[in-house]
C-alpha cells in the first residue's frame, strides 16, 4: 500500500469544534488554541467572522484572537460566510481564510438562508476582495458526499461548483462531509472526478465520524494521494443546521492511525492528548475519542 510521508492535519477544534457546544468563556477558547499551538500542529482554523445572532458561540471572535498567542510556526486560519466577514477577518489580520458553500442548496438555504447559485453568485467578488487584502482564499464544499435534507450528492454537481470556484480565482478547495455521509466509495467518486479535471488544485477532505466511517474514509484519501485533512481535538464538533451531524473525526485519532502507518504529521501525540482532556473539561461532557480514553495502542506511539 503507497501512502505519503507526510500528512498536513488542519485542527478546526476552537472553531468548528467550539460552534456546536453551549457557548464557551473567552479565555476557556484562547486557552484551547494557544495549547494546541504548542502541540506540532502546523494549521489551525482559529475563528469564524459570523453574526453573532448566527452562531453566538463564535460572537467572541475578534476578542479570542486579540488575546490569543500565535505560534510563528503555526498558520492561522478564519471562516467567512460573506464579504462583510471577510473584511472582519482581513481587519484582524488573518491571510488564510475560507468560505463555505453547500452543494445542496437546502442545507446552503438553511446555514446561510440562500440557494447555492446565490451564494456562488456573490463568490468571485469574495475571492477578489480576499486577494486584494494580501489573503489566499478556500473554498469548502460542504454535503460533499451527502445531505441530511436531500439525499445523496451528484459527483457531478460537486464537480461542477469546483470548476466556477476555480475559474472565479479560488486558491484552494475543501470537501466537507458535513454530517458523516461518506463512505470509502464516495470519496474515490468525488476526488477521482475532481482530480481528473484539476490535477494541480490543493485539495483538503473534511470528515465526520456520524457513522463510524471517518479512519476509513481518510486512508481511502490518502490512497487517492491526498495529504491534507480536516481534524477536531477529542472529536468536539458538529454543523448546527444539519440533524444528526455528530462530531469531526478526533484529530489525535488521525494522528495515532497516521504514526502507526509511519506518516509523519509533526504532531507529539502525548501533547494532544492532554489537549484534548483539557477540551473536555473546557465543554463539561464526554468527548468520543477512543484514542483520549484508551490512550496510544502502545506506549511512546508519538
Amino acid at each position: 500500500m503507497q501512502l505519503p510521508e507526510k500528512v498536513s492535519i488542519r485542527e478546526v477544534g476552537p472553531r468548528d469544534g467550539l460552534q456546536n457546544e453551549d457557548p464557551v468563556a473567552t479565555a476557556d477558547k484562547v486557552r484551547l488554541l494557544d495549547a494546541l499551538s504548542g502541540t506540532g500542529l502546523r494549521r489551525i482554523e482559529a475563528v469564524s467572522f459570523v453574526h453573532p445572532k448566527a452562531i453566538p458561540q463564535m460572537a467572541d471572535a475578534d476578542q479570542v484572537w486579540a488575546a490569543a498567542k500565535p505560534n510563528p510556526d503555526v498558520r492561522y486560519s478564519a471562516l467567512v460566510p460573506n464579504l462583510r466577514g471577510a473584511r472582519r477577518a482581513l481587519e484582524a489580520g488573518f491571510r488564510e481564510i475560507e468560505v463555505v458553500v453547500s452543494a445542496s442548496d437546502t442545507h446552503n438555504r438553511r446555514n446561510i438562508n440562500r440557494s447555492t447559485e446565490e451564494s456562488l453568485d456573490d463568490l468571485a467578488e469574495l475571492i477578489a476582495a480576499l486577494h486584494d487584502g494580501g489573503a489566499s482564499a478556500e473554498v469548502i464544499v460542504a454535503t460533499t458526499f451527502g445531505c441530511p435534507y436531500e439525499g445523496d450528492v451528484d459527483p457531478a454537481r460537486v464537480a461542477g461548483i469546483v470548476d466556477r470556484v476555480l475559474a472565479d480565482g479560488a486558491d484552494r478547495v475543501a470537501f466537507g462531509d458535513t454530517t458523516g455521509m461518506a463512505t470509502p466509495r464516495r470519496v474515490i467518486d468525488v476526488v477521482d472526478r475532481v482530480r481528473g479535471a484539476h490535477p494541480d488544485v490543493p485539495l483538503l477532505l473534511h470528515f465526520h465520524n456520524t457513522r463510524g466511517a471517518a479512519l476509513a474514509n481518510i486512508l481511502t484519501a490518502l490512497q487517492l494521494g491526498v495529504t491534507e485533512f480536516d481534524a477536531s481535538v477529542g472529536g468536539l464538533g458538529g454543523c448546527p443546521y444539519a440533524p444528526g451531524a455528530s462530531g469531526n473525526v478526533a484529530t489525535e485519532e488521525v494522528v495515532h492511525m497516521l504514526h502507526d502507518m509511519g506518516v509523519d504529521t509533526g504532531v507529539d501525540l502525548s501533547a494532544l492528548i492532554d489537549v484534548a482532556r483539557e477540551a473536555e473539561r473546557i465543554v463539561g461532557r464526554e468527548l468520543p475519542s477512543g484514542v483520549l480514553r484508551a490512550g496510544p495502542r502502545v506506549p511512546g506511539l508519538g
